[in-house]
């Protein structure tokens, strides 16, 4: 099982991520993020929104303020 230990803002709407087996990547959700069209991403859309990025130490993955967060299995998919 895999899970985020560490993330960081890089730019746009690029996020570096650490998980739990040593691996690092670079995500960048833009297209991801401006395609999608559930109303609970769009605080997304505005990238001082999407800065606000943290790790939920309770999930063991990224979330929002908004509650929008992404499995860790998918992360590491990217």
């Amino acid at each position: 099982m895999v899970w985020v230990v560490d993330v960081k803002y890089i730019k746009d709407y690029q996020i570096w991520l650490r998980f739990n087996d040593a691996t690092e990547k670079v995500i960048d959700f833009k297209e991801k993020i401006l395609s999608e069209k559930r109303p609970i991403f769009t605080p997304l859309k505005d990238i001082e929104y999407f800065k606000m990025v943290s790790l939920n130490r309770e999930s063991d993955t990224i979330q929002w303020p908004n509650g929008v967060d992404i499995a860790p299995e998918t992360l590491y998919s990217f």
